[in-house]
């Protein structure tokens, strides 16, 4: 399995919401280009970039830090945050994206989602994220009525080979992932599936790694390597088989 460090952007800064929610923010770095730099020297394979200026404007607003990030590190970058049409996804792998991650345009947009997968394939992540099991739009400040596993089966009949999926409820808190969660929607699919939300430990990610399908490919981490719980390194001991 795969340790993503994760890297959220807002105001030009690395920060972390709690439970996605804009008004409890907690900054890290100054320049998220540092936290890039910090995270692959310690082995990280993959950055997952998130614009979150851009998730809740709709449109990307921080390409620019994306384009520094993809030029400090020699590890690939997986960018999301506001990439709702054909022209953000382009704008996204010219500042060095290696793959994109689309939410709200891949369940609002079946056009643009079919479009994209045509065009860039397996560079394409979808992420269907849940609040209370219904998935979540616009950065997580509209609430969906559909059911996350529902959907997640609807998309990969479309084709989509890869999905990030997130308990909003246990992103940020640290208070390990929502495994029941994560093992329907992976059952639900047999596209490969990246877990986000919740990871406080190595425990935590150890469980990711023995008791989930075999279609897991990976984790997201964020708070947790900021305030040291644990480091890259141990992350990536932890997802060994």
């Amino acid at each position: 399995m795969i340790l993503y460090p994760a890297i959220d952007i807002r105001g030009g800064r690395a920060v972390r919401l709690l439970q996605g929610d804009y008004g409890r923010e907690t900054a890290y770095d100054a320049d998220p280009a540092e936290a890039a730099v910090r995270w692959a020297g310690e082995g990280a394979e993959l950055l997952h970039v998130v614009d979150l200026d851009g998730a809740k404007a709709g449109v990307p607003r921080n390409l620019e830090t994306v384009r520094r990030i993809a030029g400090a590190v020699e590890c690939p970058v997986q960018v999301g945050g506001g990439l709702r049409d054909a022209d953000a996804v382009t704008a996204a792998f010219e500042a060095g994206a290696a793959r994109v991650v689309l939410g709200t345009a891949a369940l609002r947009d079946p056009e643009l989602l079919a479009s994209m997968l045509e065009a860039h394939g397996e560079r394409i992540v979808v992420s269907v994220d849940a609040r209370d099991g219904r998935v979540a739009l616009a950065g997580w400040t509209e609430a969906g009525k559909e059911d996350v596993a529902e959907a997640v089966a609807a998309l990969s009949r479309r084709g989509v080979g890869r999905f990030l999926c997130t308990a909003i409820e246990v992103d940020g808190t640290m208070e390990g992932p929502a495994l029941a969660e994560l093992k329907r929607v992976a059952a639900a699919t047999e596209a490969q599936v990246i877990a986000s939300g919740g990871v406080g430990s190595l425990a935590d990610l150890e469980a990711l790694a023995r008791g989930m399908p075999a279609n897991l490919e990976g984790a997201i981490v964020g708070r947790a390597l900021y305030e040291r719980r644990f480091s890259v390194a141990e992350g990536i001991a932890a997802l060994a088989p």
